[in-house]
C-alpha cells in the first residue's frame, strides 16, 4: 500500500487560514477536531501570495500551514493555486488575459482569467506547479493534488486563434477538408489559407446565443477549447509527477458544465473530484444523475470536492439547508459514488463577493450554531463507517448516454426550437429510473453497450464514427436500445445525413421521419396509446413512416393525426423503441416501463415509491442508502425491517415512519 493511499472518507473541504491571524489558526484546530474534520483543501486561490514578484517565490506561510496540518494528522488536499492570475503578470504580460465572445480583451480581475493558449501563462502555472511538487512533494500528508480551480470558460484573443489554426491542421490535415466538415460553399465561405479562419465570435461568425453562421466551426472551438484548457490542466499534473509519483492527482469539475468534453478530460484524471451546489428547486434527480455522470466518467468512484453545509451566496436565490438536508445530500452524495465529503469553506470569509457562502464556522466563530452541529453529527457517523464503502461500486444494467459533442452540436443547431436543452432532456428520461430506484450508469458513447440490458439514447443528435456498428451490435445481440427525436441527424461537423432522418439509425428503428414541427410553449398535441391511453406531448412532432416497425401511439391532433408517434422495431435478437415527441412524465413512463419489463430491468427494493434507494456492492455485501427527499409519512420498506442502521445503530421497525431527509445506511 503506497503511504499516500487514501484509506478512509475524507471529510473537510477549502481552508484559508491566510485570509486570518495566526492566533485563529489554533482555535480553527480545535473546531475542527470537534467537527471530526480529517482533511483540508488549501492554496486554491495563492497564487499572489506565493509569487509576488516574477523572479521572486514565498513559501514561509505556506510551510507553516502544511506543517500545522501535519502536526495534527490531517489529509492535504494541495492545490497549486492556477485559478487566478498575480495583477504583476497581467500588467507586465497583458497578453495573459483573455478576450471574450464580444471581442473585448480583459483587464486583471476575476479568476479564470487566464488565456489557455498564453506561453506566459503555460510557462509560470507549470513552473508554480514544479515548485510545490519538489517542496511538499515527499509529504505523506498530500493525499491529493487539486490542480487550478473549476477549469471553464472560452478565450478568442489572436493567441487562441493562431492557436485552434494549428489545431485544425492536426485534425483535418488539409484546408480543402475544413470547407468541406464547415460545408462553406454555404454563404460563399471558402477559405484558401490558414490565416483566412478566425475565432468564431460575435467579431467574426458568430450570432445570437454565441452560436456561429457554421455550427460546424463553433463546435470544432469548442473541441479545441476544451483541449486547450486540458492541456493546461496537463502540463501542472505532469510537472507535479515529476516529484511526488504516489498521489492523487485531480481537479475539480462542475457536473453538466457544458464548456468541457469531461469523458476527455476523464482519461487523464486519477479521480473524478466535482463541486455540486443545486439551487433550492433543483430536483434531486437532477443532483443524482449529475453525481452518477462524475462516476461515470471513469466508471469509478469520485470525490464530492465542494459543497456548501448550509446556504450558497451566487444564486439568485440563496436559500438555507434545512435541518437533516447537508446530511441526507451528503449521503445521496456517497451513495451515488463519493468516498469523499468536502466542504466549501471550513470558515466563512470575512470580505469579497463570497463572504456570505456557507461555512463550517460561520461569522458568529462559535460552535454553538445548527450548522456547526450538524456537520459535527455527520463528521462522526463518517468516523465511524470508517472504510465500510470505501471501494465499494454501483453496478447498473441501464446504461444512459451523455456524450458533450451532442451537446454543443443539439444547442449550436439553428432549429427545430430554442427549447431544445440537452440536459433537460437526458434528465426527462433519468428520472424514470430514478423514482422507481433502478439503477443507471451514465456512459459515452464508446462505453462497452454489451454490460448492459437497456441503452437509452436521447436526442442522439451526432452520430460520429463507430456509434451505429456499436448500437446496431448491441440490439443484435439482445439489448434494448430507446432512443428519441433528434436523432440520427448530422456526423461530427453538423452536417446532415441525406436520405431521410434517422440517418444511420434508420434501419435499426424500422422508420423513416419526414418533418420535424416544432411546438410553441402554449401548444401541445396528444397520442393515443394501442391499449388506450391518452398523453399530452409538446415540444416536436415528428412525422414518422413505418419501415418494418410497429407503432405503439399515434397523435390525435393536427394534419398529421393518426400517424406514428412511438416506435417499437425488433433488430436481430433486441428491440429499438423510438419515441418522436416529447411525451409528458405519464408517457414516459408507460413507454420506459414497457420497454423495462421486456427487458427484465426491475427496481433494487420493491414497494419503496417515495424513497430514494441505493445499492453499493463491496467484497459480495451490499450496502443500501434508504432516503426520503419527498414528504413525511413514508414507510420502511418490508425488506429492511430487522436490519441495524449503519449511521446510528437503529434497529429499522415496522411501519416505522421515514421523514423527510431522513437517512439509513444498511448491509444485506
Amino acid at each position: 500500500m503506497s503511504a499516500k493511499e487514501i484509506t478512509r472518507i475524507l471529510y473537510g473541504g477549502d481552508y484559508n487560514p491566510n485570509q486570518w491571524p495566526r492566533e485563529i489558526w489554533d482555535e480553527d484546530m480545535r473546531f475542527f477536531k470537534d467537527a471530526h474534520i480529517n482533511s483540508a483543501t488549501i492554496n486554491v486561490f495563492s497564487w499572489a501570495k506565493i509569487q509576488p514578484e516574477e523572479d521572486r517565490y514565498e513559501f514561509a506561510e505556506l510551510d507553516d500551514i502544511v506543517e500545522m496540518l501535519s502536526k495534527e494528522g490531517y489529509d492535504i488536499v494541495l492545490a497549486t493555486a492556477t485559478g487566478a492570475l498575480p495583477a504583476w503578470m497581467a500588467r507586465k504580460y497583458p497578453e495573459v488575459e483573455r478576450t471574450d465572445y464580444q471581442g473585448m480583451h480583459h483587464k486583471y480581475g476575476h479568476r479564470h482569467n487566464a488565456c489557455p493558449n498564453s506561453p506566459v501563462f503555460r510557462k509560470y502555472s507549470k513552473k508554480l506547479a514544479s515548485k510545490l511538487a519538489e517542496r511538499y512533494g515527499k509529504n505523506p500528508h498530500i493525499k491529493c493534488w487539486h490542480i487550478s480551480n473549476e477549469y471553464g470558460g472560452t478565450c478568442y484573443c489572436e493567441n487562441c486563434e493562431r492557436a485552434f489554426r494549428v489545431w485544425l491542421q492536426k485534425k483535418y490535415g488539409t484546408i480543402e477538408a475544413v470547407n468541406k466538415a464547415w460545408n462553406t460553399e454555404f454563404w460563399g465561405h471558402t477559405f484558401y489559407d490558414w490565416d483566412e479562419i478566425v475565432a468564431p465570435n460575435a467579431l467574426g461568425e458568430g450570432m445570437w446565443d454565441e452560436r456561429s453562421a457554421f455550427a460546424g466551426m463553433s463546435i470544432d472551438y469548442k473541441r479545441f477549447n476544451s483541449d486547450s484548457l486540458l492541456q493546461n490542466y496537463k502540463d501542472e499534473r505532469d510537472a507535479i509527477r515529476q516529484y511526488d509519483k504516489d498521489a492523487v492527482i485531480t481537479t475539480n469539475l462542475m457536473g453538466t458544465y457544458k464548456e468541457l468534453d469531461y469523458f476527455k478530460w476523464a482519461k487523464e484524471m486519477d479521480v473524478i473530484s466535482w463541486d455540486n451546489y443545486p439551487s433550492y428547486n433543483t430536483p434531486w434527480s437532477r443532483t443524482a444523475m449529475t453525481h452518477d455522470l462524475m462516476r461515470g466518467l471513469k466508471d469509478k468512484p469520485f470525490m464530492l470536492m465542494e459543497q456548501t453545509p448550509s446556504q450558497q451566496n451566487w444564486q439568485p436565490y440563496n436559500s438555507l439547508k434545512k435541518p437533516g438536508q447537508m446530511r441526507a445530500q451528503s449521503y445521496q452524495t456517497i451513495a451515488h459514488g463519493a468516498n469523499t465529503i468536502q466542504f466549501f469553506q471550513l470558515r466563512r470569509s470575512v470580505g469579497g463577493c463570497e463572504k456570505f457562502h456557507g461555512a463550517v464556522i460561520s461569522h458568529a466563530g462559535t460552535e454553538d450554531t445548527r450548522v456547526f452541529r450538524e456537520v459535527a453529527q455527520l463528521g462522526a457517523e463518517l468516523e465511524q463507517l470508517g472504510d465500510t464503502v470505501l471501494k465499494s461500486r454501483n453496478e447498473a444494467q441501464v446504461g444512459i448516454v451523455f456524450d458533450w459533442d451532442n451537446y454543443w452540436g443539439l444547442e449550436y443547431a439553428s432549429g427545430p426550437s430554442v427549447d431544445l436543452k440537452y440536459v433537460d432532456q437526458i434528465h426527462s428520461y433519468y428520472e424514470y429510473f430514478y423514482n422507481h430506484n433502478i439503477p443507471v450508469n451514465m456512459i459515452p458513447v464508446d462505453a462497452d453497450f454489451e454490460r448492459y440490458k437497456v441503452i437509452v439514447a436521447p436526442v442522439l443528435y451526432m452520430i460520429k464514427d463507430g456509434m451505429k456498428e456499436a448500437l446496431e451490435q448491441f440490439v443484435r445481440n439482445g439489448g434494448t436500445l430507446i432512443t428519441t427525436y433528434m436523432s440520427g441527424i448530422v456526423g461530427e461537423s453538423d452536417n446532415v445525413y441525406l436520405g431521410g432522418y434517422p440517418g444511420p439509425l434508420r434501419a435499426m428503428t424500422g422508420v423513416w421521419v419526414e418533418e420535424i414541427d416544432a411546438l410553441a410553449p402554449e401548444q401541445y398535441n396528444e397520442v393515443l396509446t394501442g391499449d388506450g391511453n391518452k398523453y399530452r406531448c409538446n415540444l416536436v412532432c415528428e412525422r414518422i413512416h413505418l419501415e418494418g416497425a410497429t407503432a405503439l401511439a399515434s397523435y390525435t391532433e393536427d394534419f398529421y393525426a393518426g400517424e406514428p408517434a412511438v416506435t417499437k422495431n425488433s433488430f436481430g435478437n433486441g428491440v429499438v423503441y423510438y419515441i418522436g415527441t416529447q411525451l409528458d412524465r405519464e408517457g414516459k413512463a408507460d413507454i420506459l416501463a414497457r420497454a423495462c419489463n421486456e427487458a427484465d430491468i426491475t427496481s433494487i427494493v420493491e414497494g419503496a415509491e417515495g424513497l430514494e434507494i441505493v445499492k453499493r456492492t463491496k467484497e459480495g455485501k451490499e450496502l443500501y442508502f434508504i432516503m426520503n427527499f419527498e414528504q413525511d409519512g413514508k414507510k420502511i420498506p418490508d425488506v429492511f425491517v430487522g436490519c441495524t442502521d449503519l449511521l446510528t445503530g437503529k434497529v429499522l421497525e415496522k411501519e416505522m415512519p421515514v421523514h423527510k431527509y431522513d437517512t439509513y445506511l444498511v448491509e444485506k
